[in-house]
């Protein structure tokens, strides 16, 4: 296989792009088990006490996450982010105002493979959501798996990430001041199976839990869909009810993540590796749908609030699809 090199005289804008995806795939994929390892190798070191110490904390700080996490605003406004912006690049926007009097559950499509126009439009301020969406803070659901793993934890809840227990998820919504937007990857790990070049299925029609919460809660939902979150990477064919599929289903139903066998191209080649493509990502979030609270919904108010959300996305990707190199006859596919 022939090799496409880098070239030796990319600009630093570019370089410095790359080398802010590149830390970003390595905390999405590694940053985890090594902060795992790196707890317990310190304990049979002569630097034992600073996982004896973090224990310690990790004990007495070990609700947070489920209380709203600690967003850091200074690590979220880091230029870092907006050279990762760039890079593909992303942007988000905006169709209608959210007031701030009342909390949102913004329901973002695809998932993709590692979601990163929901990360860096709603965990980060690179694509300007304060300035945008004035007095609403975003709060991005993350497995409680990765709130598990020493250190870890506290760099993803920096992010404003939070986990996707029913408890940690409704803490927001239950403040009674408003501005709160918590955001769902709706079609969760199963959905990144489904992430191709060009595919346009979305993991809903039997998605009924974020609708409950919005009615329990009194939230407004917001459909959001990320045009080219498919695109950035490449991923091996896996048709539903073949070998490959079958085992990745079963992977995910035990250890509650997906695997999906992806790949795109390397920091200074273009050939292959895991750095995404460099292919533009518009996060386009919808109008807000009125909510009424009821602490107990009848079966057939989950099903009207949910085939009305599907007709909304649906619209809202009709509507901007065309400025996206879409097809017009290309249509949503619920599964």
């Amino acid at each position: 296989m022939k090799i496409d090199f880098a070239p030796v005289n990319v600009p630093l804008q570019r370089r410095l792009q790359t080398a802010a995806v590149a830390q970003w795939v390595f905390c999405f994929l590694g940053l985890a088990p090594t902060c795992i390892l790196l707890f317990f190798y310190l304990l049979f070191t002569r630097f034992w006490l600073i996982s004896v110490l973090y224990a310690v904390w990790w004990y007495y700080d070990y609700d947070t996450p489920a209380r709203g996490g600690r967003r850091a605003p200074f690590l979220c406004g880091l230029k870092l982010w907006k050279h990762m912006r760039d890079y593909f690049p992303i942007k988000l926007v905006k169709t209608a105002d959210l007031d701030p009097r009342h909390n949102y559950i913004l329901g973002f499509h695809p998932h993709g493979v590692l979601v990163a126009g929901a990360f860096t439009n709603f965990c980060t301020y690179a694509t300007g959501f304060p300035q945008l969406f004035p007095g609403i803070t975003s709060y991005m659901l993350m497995l409680p798996l990765w709130f598990r793993a020493p250190f870890f934890r506290d760099y993803i809840m920096c992010a404003g990430l939070i986990p996707s227990d029913k408890e940690s998820a409704t803490y927001p919504l239950r403040m009674r001041r408003g501005g709160s937007a918590v955001v769902i990857a709706v079609g969760g790990a199963p959905e990144a199976l489904d992430a191709h070049p060009g595919t346009f299925n979305v993991l809903l029609a039997n998605k009924k839990g974020f609708i409950k919460m919005a009615i329990e809660n009194g939230a407004h939902l917001v459909p959001v869909f990320s045009f080219g979150e498919n695109e950035v990477f490449d991923q091996v064919e896996n048709p539903r009810g073949t070998w490959l599929r079958w085992v990745q289903e079963k992977l995910q139903s035990i250890m509650g993540i997906s695997l999906p066998l992806f790949h795109a191209r390397g920091i200074f080649q273009y050939s292959f590796g895991l750095m995404p493509y460099r292919r533009p990502i518009h996060t386009v979030v919808g109008r807000p749908i009125k909510v009424e609270k009821k602490r107990k919904p009848t079966a057939e108010e989950l099903d009207a609030l949910h085939q009305l959300y599907m007709d909304e996305l649906s619209n809202l990707f009709d509507e901007h699809k065309g400025k996206y190199g879409i097809d017009k006859d290309v249509h949503l596919n619920f599964v």
